[in-house]
């Protein structure tokens, strides 16, 4: 029998700005509350990460910005596409979040949105924004390694 292996991810969505715009300290998987409706429209793939970013408030961490685009076959139920959504961590990785939040420039990013063993996940990063000279050196940094790889090709 030809099964796909059950810890396999099947990435939905990316940020690839955030990649751009913030340094990455630390990363934490988190589940994500959603409707019905909802799931369908993620397993299609409509969905942005762009502007979202998640907060801990009251011992809960919430998603804002994520926008779900609605899904047709449902729309009497379906949900505002730009709601807040809960993320489900153990209480153990809440409290570091709270306590790593509470520094000055730290903010919490998703990276990418997935399907695992059926669940909706999400990659969150606890991240501190770049400065414009750092974009710029990452892109130098980015172009040089380019070219590196590009000259090894030629040389085979």
């Amino acid at each position: 029998m030809n099964r796909p292996d059950r810890d396999a991810k099947k990435i939905v969505a990316r940020n690839r700005k955030a990649l751009h715009e913030y340094e990455i300290i630390d990363t934490w998987e988190a589940g994500l509350v959603l409707t019905g409706p909802e799931v369908k429209s993620v397993r299609a793939g409509k969905v942005s990460l762009a502007e979202a970013f998640a907060r801990v408030e009251n011992g809960e961490v919430w998603m804002y910005g994520m926008h779900i685009s609605p899904y047709d076959p449902a729309s009497r139920w379906n949900a505002d596409p730009l709601r807040t959504r809960k993320l489900l961590l153990n209480r153990r990785e809440i409290r570091k979040l709270i306590g790593a939040t509470r520094e000055k420039g730290l903010t919490l990013v998703p990276l990418d949105l997935y399907f695992r063993r059926g669940y909706a996940r999400v990659t969150l990063a606890l991240a501190r924004g770049k400065k414009l000279h750092d974009k710029r050196e990452a892109l130098k940094e980015k172009a040089a390694s380019r070219e590196i790889e590009r000259a090894v090709r030629e040389r085979r």
